[in-house]
């Protein structure tokens, strides 16, 4: 007797028969795993109407890849009767509906033994798919608040938690594989002056905009990330200084092309500086970064938008 259980109520059983394990397995053919019971909740999970599945073989509820292996495993079992170290184990797998869909459920089968010559096993089966559902929204929700954790709320970019992680695996690549890097740090030229003469709505804006003009000049393997105020941190993945320098230039021009329009209607040009520092295999990270602090404020002090360093 199978008993299957649709949560969160236990249900009955379904029973199945086989001929006693002391028949020819020819014989056992014949015979083997034909549906002698099930309650009203193995039919609404099975799709089977009332005494519809009677007389069926268990395997037409199983998966194709398990069937084969279910009709082995009994024979075996029957064929020695020993000890089985699957019945009275919870398993989960599918279970195939009248209409074909594959329904993923928890089952614990027993052996019931013989009665009057035929043997019985039984069976108890839970319905999953609400517990699938809750783990799958509970995934989408645990990776969303990741991916929250990791993102600058306004911009969209990497954090300086995302960047810092990126930069420990970038210091792993390069110490193994002695691969170049560079170092970039970017910082909005005058950002205050913004913030005084449009507001800071505007200023949120002008964040945004450069974010993404930044992003859209990098190359596919840079990293860029913000890291707090107008500042932004770039990783130039397999590059050298003076190739770092070019790419880093391309950036700066195209924040000084970029056109930016306020809430309000203003349209206002910002510019960028970036320092740049060469990442040298067994470097410490914070190293490279101070030295590209300092190529920023080269930078700066040689009058702004423009690159130093490298």
């Amino acid at each position: 007797m199978l008993r299957s259980v649709q949560s969160p109520v236990p249900a009955a059983p379904i029973m199945l028969d086989t001929l006693p394990c002391t028949v020819s397995l020819r014989l056992l053919e014949n015979a083997l795993g034909a549906i002698r019971y099930q309650n009203g909740a193995m039919q609404t999970l099975s799709g089977y109407a009332p005494g519809e599945a009677l007389g069926q073989p268990l395997t037409g509820l199983l998966p194709a890849n398990l069937a084969g292996q279910h009709e082995r495993y009994v024979r075996a079992y029957l064929d020695s009767c020993k000890e089985s170290t699957v019945l009275g184990q919870v398993r989960e797998f599918a279970s195939r509906h009248r209409t074909g869909e594959m329904v993923p459920i928890a089952m614990k089968a027993i052996d019931l033994g013989v009665h009057e010559g035929k043997r019985y096993f039984g069976a108890f089966l839970e319905d999953l798919r609400a517990h699938r559902r809750m783990e799958a929204e509970r995934d989408a929700l645990l990776a969303r608040l990741e991916k929250q954790a990791l993102s600058d709320a306004l911009t969209g970019l990497p954090n300086r938690r995302a960047f810092d992680a990126e930069a420990l695996l970038t210091c792993a690549r390069a110490a193994r594989s002695g691969a170049l890097t560079c170092v970039g740090i970017a910082d909005i030229d005058f950002f205050k002056k913004v913030n005084d003469q449009y507001g800071h709505a505007a200023g949120d804006t002008v964040l945004v905009a450069v974010a993404g003009l930044i992003g859209m000049a990098s190359r596919a393997t840079d990293f860029v990330a913000r890291t707090g105020g107008e500042e932004f941190c770039l990783l130039f993945l397999g590059l050298d200084g003076a190739t770092a320098n070019v790419v880093a230039d391309r950036i700066r021009g195209a924040v000084e092309d970029g056109a930016i329009v306020t809430p309000h209607g203003e349209q206002v040009r910002v510019t960028i500086s970036i320092g740049l520092a060469q990442l040298a295999p067994g470097m410490p990270f914070n190293e490279a970064l101070t030295r590209a602090d300092a190529a920023l404020y080269e930078a700066k002090n040689a009058g702004r938008n423009r690159v130093r360093g490298g």
